[in-house]
């Protein structure tokens, strides 16, 4: 998952290219941001949410994954944490993708945790400071 400052068309293309491989399929719902990119995948699969689709006639395509990660990152923001710098909004973002990722391997509570604090240094301490 990546922050991007500013959404627009033009900044959504940018970040799509620059992470999603070509002759990858793009899911998205059916806001117009997405229309123009969709000739640059290998498919398009489209929700009509403003039509109350969420999973497309065939069954093939959602994106409810997409939007139940967005949903627990912005409870976590609004809930939890009530405020995020841009400055470090990507380390949130980076710390809810982590969440996400790790909660269906199986792993307890505690070691996630662990490996979470380890991996979410603000900085990284130098050597001979730790001595």
């Amino acid at each position: 998952m990546r922050a991007v400052a500013r959404i627009s068309a033009k900044t959504l293309r940018a970040a799509i290219a620059k992470h999603v491989h070509p002759k990858s399929t793009m899911n998205t719902d059916d806001a117009m941001a997405y229309y123009w990119m969709s000739n640059e995948f290998a498919k398009h699969g489209v929700v009509n949410h403003s039509k109350d689709e969420y999973v497309s006639k065939d069954g093939k395509t959602h994106i409810q994954s997409a939007e139940a990660f967005f949903a627990i990152l912005k409870r976590g923001v609004m809930g939890s944490l009530h405020s995020v710098s841009e400055q470090h909004l990507q380390r949130y973002v980076d710390e809810f993708a982590f969440r996400w990722n790790w909660s269906s391997l199986g792993i307890e509570d505690a070691e996630r945790a662990a490996l979470m604090v380890k991996r979410l240094t603000y900085r990284q301490p130098d050597d001979k400071e730790t001595s």
